[in-house]
């Protein structure tokens, strides 16, 4: 068996910031922290409209339309799950870079 790929010397002092490692993830592995703001940045607005646009359209509906407003208030909370959830992800990654630029000052 190949053993795992072993930290960088520059890596030794972030790891005393990190967890430690439960399995077999590689050493080095990162979350591209760009890409996740990106998608969490679009997300936002896309789902908190979609969820605006799910409601009006489940209020302006009757109980005899197609699609049902029941179906229609389930996808605007629905929505309105995954904006929160890329709002609160946005939060968590503001943090980071917070955390991230402190650690560069020490």
């Amino acid at each position: 068996m190949s053993q795992p790929p072993q930290p960088g010397p520059d890596r030794n002092d972030d790891r005393r910031h990190r967890r430690s490692r439960s399995g077999t993830e590689p050493v080095t592995a990162r979350s591209d922290l760009w890409l996740r703001t990106l998608l969490s940045s679009v997300g936002v607005p896309f789902f908190a409209a979609a969820a605006a646009l799910f409601a009006w359209w489940a209020a302006a509906s009757d109980s005899h339309s197609t699609p049902s407003d029941r179906v229609l208030t389930v996808l605007a909370a629905l929505c309105a799950a995954l904006a929160l959830i890329a709002a609160v992800d946005l939060l968590v990654l503001r943090r980071r870079r917070a955390q991230e630029r402190q650690r560069r000052r020490r």
